[in-house]
């Protein structure tokens, strides 16, 4: 059984994991036993990044290139897949997030989150899967977020991108199927990251609403989505095609915990 979640001589493309949740998922991948190659846009966080995880032992290799720009990624792509070997995993990380209400938001903004969250993971998929058809084989992830299925005050340019995301990976995944390519997201909830830190205390009212709100009754730690990203990018995963698979502690099964526990 182990042998269908062994990733030994796979190489995985994790974009925007020069830290949190991007990083999480590509340590697990590597513990998996892939290669690991990530890509980022500023070199001071690629230069830790990278110090971190060799320093944890990973087999790892660092790029610097904007997601949005398709003519550097497909040099980069390019240059992976002649210099290192084939990219047999591709995860779409890389993202960004800007919390202004609708009314107030600027349309280059809001473009900005469009091209970055959306545009971005079909240049990259596009580019990978290049390599991936003539080989006939190929794990594509894009991360979604539970804003793929529900909206929250000021981050609707986001939902719009994420919920455009679980479309465009049913589309891979229609397209594609037949050269044994596998396009499946995965959808993560509220996690415990150096950006929610400051919320995550007693007290707070948003950290109070996450462990009422969550059946788990608490903030995902990045760890757990290890094992879905190492489910989505092997064998175990070869007839699964098409999915957002929600990691969230139970959040979208429910319209929340009973008022009495």
């Amino acid at each position: 059984m182990s042998s269908l979640f062994d990733l030994s001589g796979k190489r995985a493309f994790v974009t925007g994991a020069t830290h949190g949740l991007g990083m999480a998922m590509a340590k697990g991948l590597g513990d998996a036993g892939a290669e690991l190659i990530i890509n980022g846009t500023t070199p001071d966080k690629m230069e830790r990044a990278l110090k971190e995880y060799r320093e944890e032992g990973y087999d790892v290799t660092g790029y610097i290139f904007d997601v949005t720009d398709e003519e550097a990624a497909k040099q980069h792509v390019d240059k992976i897949e002649d210099e290192i070997g084939p990219i047999d995993i591709l995860v779409n990380n890389a993202g960004i997030i800007k919390r202004v209400p609708l009314k107030d938001m600027d349309v280059e903004d809001y473009r900005k989150v469009i091209d970055v969250d959306l545009v971005g993971p079909f240049i990259m998929a596009k580019q990978v899967v290049k390599h991936m058809i003539p080989r006939g084989e190929g794990k594509i992830i894009n991360i979604c977020s539970m804003m793929t299925e529900l909206g929250r005050d000021t981050v609707g340019a986001y939902a719009a991108a994420k919920g455009g995301l679980k479309m465009l990976t049913q589309n891979m995944a229609t397209e594609w199927a037949k050269h044994n390519i596998q396009a499946n997201g995965i959808g993560p909830g509220y996690f415990a990251t150096s950006q929610t830190e400051p919320i995550r205390v007693d007290g707070h009212p948003f950290n109070d609403f996450i462990i009422q709100r969550t059946p788990a009754g608490r903030w995902g730690d990045p760890e757990d989505l290890a094992g879905t990203a190492v489910f989505l990018s092997s064998k175990a995963s070869d007839f699964v095609n098409g999915q957002i698979v929600y990691v969230d502690g139970g959040i979208l099964a429910t319209i929340g915990k009973p008022a009495n526990e």
